[in-house]
């Protein structure tokens, strides 16, 4: 039998469930594959939209991965493999200025650029949690400043205003001192690879069950996982004591409901220029 592979996403199941055996337990042959090489950085800077949907529609190298619900949906939706529909996730997402920044208020980032990562969480989560407080029209993104740590590496270095970051990258601005304006947590979905293994993806998401247990358990015990992928060269300067538990995996379905809905926000707001997919929940989800 092949081995599954298996796309980290910046958060600490994966790590736990390899440190304390919960693959090997499950009897599931297994490797970690980084399909964005987040640690080594190659792929940081993909240009101008090119995001988390692009990964998808051009084929990732993985039995199973993670991406913003929205994302994993309408690719999903367009037949570019089939959406967990038995759990989904919630992570932790803001949008962060420099402390001494004139950007108080989520009013304030009416027609300021914000950076944030091309049909990927930040640029959903971006619009909905902004569109409360300001008309569409009034709400700036930058698609060019590249994936989550190099958006947070422009942020750091003051080359941009603001930025939307999420898991690790949230953490560290606040270590940092960088201040949250607006909280933009999102839902995050699976994506199954068509010919992926059934049996070993009930394998996988066991262990992570099992993780999830030791996180809400202890999470201190495993914040230092957030290091294995981040780039080298902020690894010295994180102080994983100050982070918190991240990425949440909620066993519960990602409903027919959740679906269709989503669906037609992302349509209202033509995010995709050739539209959001054809196929159904029962066609586009596995359970």
């Amino acid at each position: 039998m092949a081995e599954f592979i298996i796309a980290p996403h910046m958060r600490l199941h994966e790590w736990i469930a390899v440190e304390k055996g919960y693959f090997e337990e499950a009897d599931l042959d297994y490797v970690l594959e980084d399909q964005l090489l987040s640690a080594a950085g190659d792929r940081h800077d993909l240009g101008d939209r090119v995001g988390a949907y692009q990964t998808f529609e051009k084929g990732r190298t993985c039995d199973v991965s993670s991406a913003c619900h929205w994302t994993v949906n309408v690719a999903a939706a367009s037949g570019h493999g089939k959406l967990y529909a038995n759990a989904y996730s919630v992570s932790p997402c803001g949008i962060f200025v420099p402390a001494d920044s004139d950007i108080k208020r989520p009013e304030d980032l009416a027609n300021v650029p914000i950076s944030v990562g091309y049909q990927s969480g930040s640029h959903y989560s971006t619009i909905q949690a902004m569109e409360p407080f300001m008309d569409k029209d009034q709400i700036k993104l930058s698609f060019s400043d590249g994936l989550l740590f190099k958006r947070m590496e422009h942020l750091i270095n003051g080359n941009v205003r603001a930025a939307n970051l999420f898991s690790g990258p949230y953490y560290f601005m606040e270590q940092l001192g960088f201040r949250k304006v607006l909280d933009t947590s999102f839902m995050m979905a699976a994506m199954v690879a068509e010919d992926a293994n059934l049996d070993d993806v009930q394998k996988y998401f066991g262990a992570l069950k099992r993780a999830q247990l030791d996180i809400d358990h202890r999470q201190e015990l495993y914040t230092h996982y957030y290091k294995n992928e981040f780039p080298e060269e902020f690894r010295d300067k994180m102080d994983t004591r100050l982070f918190g538990p991240g990425e949440r995996i909620v066993f519960e379905p990602y409903s027919r409901e959740v679906f269709n809905e989503s669906r037609t926000w992302v349509a209202e707001r033509d995010i995709f220029e050739n539209g959001v997919g054809h196929l159904q929940y029962d066609d586009a989800v596995i359970v």
